[in-house]
């Protein structure tokens, strides 16, 4: 009975187990920050770039700068 206690005890008080899910919510939020600020970047250099070619497609529409098309 008291291997028992003793087990439980120690068990209790073992922390590896949380620093390990710590450690997992922090990379999956920095994944998340990623993600998400790859997809803004990717769709403002989208517009950009669609924006760049119907300027150079109509070279007149662009005399006051890029169209903003998006």
């Amino acid at each position: 009975m008291t291997n028992l206690k003793l087990a439980v005890k120690n068990f209790w008080h073992d922390e590896e187990g949380a620093t390990a899910i710590e450690y997992g919510l922090l990379a999956a939020l920095i994944a998340v920050v990623i993600i998400v600020g790859a997809s803004l970047l990717g769709n403002n250099l989208n517009c950009l770039f669609k924006n760049i070619a119907a300027c150079l497609g109509n070279p007149s529409s662009c005399k006051a700068g890029l169209p903003t098309a998006c």
